[in-house]
């Protein structure tokens, strides 16, 4: 009992002891790892500044100002002139690959109304001037001759004042018309005086005089077998040669055939011919559609001779579109009259041009081909795409002569006037 207190003690004294001893150090603190000193940032290699900027990007095209389609070509120039003063007014175009905006510089030349002489001045605009896009001239065998060397030279092309459908079916890549064609005015003018004349006093009875010319050979055809789907009867179809001088042969064969419908695309001295014909062998239609020849001013000159005639130029200066009322205040002070027909046309291919090329960001003529090929923008003429082949879908009014000036019938939206019907006999306008 005595050694098993004995022991028990000496534990506890052990125990006192050990308790009573020196507190222990703490643990020597662990150094961190030496920091590595960041690696400096290298600075991106400074951008290269974009080259040189041209001073202007050359633009151009030749027109008919004299011959038999001067006419046209007087309402064209000032369309393409104000809107390349009006682009330029704003800086000029805005191209990224020289991060600036760069002034149009426009150059046209005189053709005379010769396919032969426009050929020749398109391949000078490309050799000498180097345009990067080509503006039309006016008349559909104009075009037909140009359009061939715009795709050549690879230049993408913008024409108004041609109908022809058939130089788009060619496979042209570089050819753009802002412009109605002969398929929407086949069945379009029997649409139209559907809408705008009660069954049961419609002109049901047409005459077509078809001009021996691709166009005339195109859309001739198209209006007489578009009449009896819509319910008219084709009761004269006569051909002719442009500059024929008699043309009565025809006029008292659609006559003594009752024909209460004219429809015709002479060239402007043909259709003056005309008219003036019709008025001397007293032979008057309920109703005359003249494609081309009245779209000039000049037309005026007959009096009301020339009145009642309906048009379809592709404009008029009563379109509610933006831009058109500054277009004709300009116009207005410079020829004392509102916008010829053509003129918005013609200024608006140089819109869609200038929206072409900054689109593309360069002047190369593909990428501005393919910018131009997308289109979808508002122009004067409203708004405008192009279909794969180049032709576009705009809008496409409805024009008539009366007490001599000429009135937008069509679309009512946009109407100046309304549509006159039926045209009365010459001796009593």
């Amino acid at each position: 009992m005595k050694a098993r207190l004995v022991i028990v003690i000496v534990l506890l004294v052990s125990t006192l002891v050990a308790g009573c001893g020196p507190t222990p150090a703490p643990p020597e603190p662990t150094e961190a790892p030496p920091t590595k000193a960041a690696a400096p940032t290298e600075a991106p290699p400074p951008e290269e500044p974009p080259p040189p900027a041209p001073e202007a990007i050359e633009i151009g095209g030749s027109l008919p100002l004299t011959g038999k389609y001067g006419s046209l070509g007087e309402q064209i120039k000032p369309g393409y002139e104000y809107a390349v003063a009006d682009i330029n007014a704003a800086g000029g175009v805005y191209v990224a690959e020289y991060d600036a905006k760069i002034p149009l510089k426009l150059t046209l030349y005189d053709d005379e109304s010769d396919p032969t002489k426009a050929v020749s001045k398109l391949e000078t605009l490309y050799s000498e001037q180097e345009v990067v896009v080509y503006l039309g001239s006016a008349g559909s065998d104009m075009h037909a001759a140009t359009a061939a060397i715009a795709e050549k030279n690879k230049v993408p092309y913008l024409g108004v004042a041609f109908a022809l459908w058939q130089i788009h079916q060619q496979g042209y890549k570089y050819l753009f018309s802002p412009f109605w064609k002969s398929p929407d005015m086949g069945p379009g003018v029997y649409e139209f005086l559907n809408e705008m004349v009660p069954e049961g006093e419609r002109p049901t009875k047409v005459a077509i005089f078809q001009e021996t010319t691709d166009w005339g050979i195109e859309l001739g055809p198209l209006w007489a077998e578009n009449a009896p789907k819509y319910g008219y009867e084709v009761v004269v179809h006569e051909e002719y040669a442009p500059r024929t001088e008699d043309l009565s042969g025809m006029i008292l064969k659609a006559k003594g055939a009752g024909a209460e419908t004219l429809l015709a695309l002479p060239s402007p001295p043909d259709g003056i011919a005309l008219v003036k014909q019709m008025s001397e062998l007293g032979w008057a239609p309920k109703f005359t559609m003249l494609i081309r020849a009245p779209d000039g001013a000049s037309w005026a000159d007959l009096g009301s001779t020339g009145d009642y005639i309906a048009l379809v130029p592709g404009w008029h200066h009563g379109a509610n579109f933006p831009g058109v009322d500054e277009l004709n205040e300009k116009y207005q002070a410079d020829f004392g009259r509102p916008s010829d027909v053509l003129t918005g046309p013609a200024y608006a291919c140089v819109q869609i041009a200038a929206a072409a090329i900054e689109a593309a960001g360069t002047l190369d003529r593909a990428a501005i081909r393919d910018a131009m090929a997308a289109t979808d923008m508002m122009t004067v003429i409203g708004p405008v795409t192009f279909r794969e082949d180049g032709t576009g879908e705009v809008l496409v009014p409805i024009i008539q002569w009366q007490n001599g000036a000429q009135e937008l019938v069509w679309p009512s939206e946009h109407a100046t006037a309304d549509f006159a019907y039926p045209a009365p006999p010459f001796e009593e306008r």
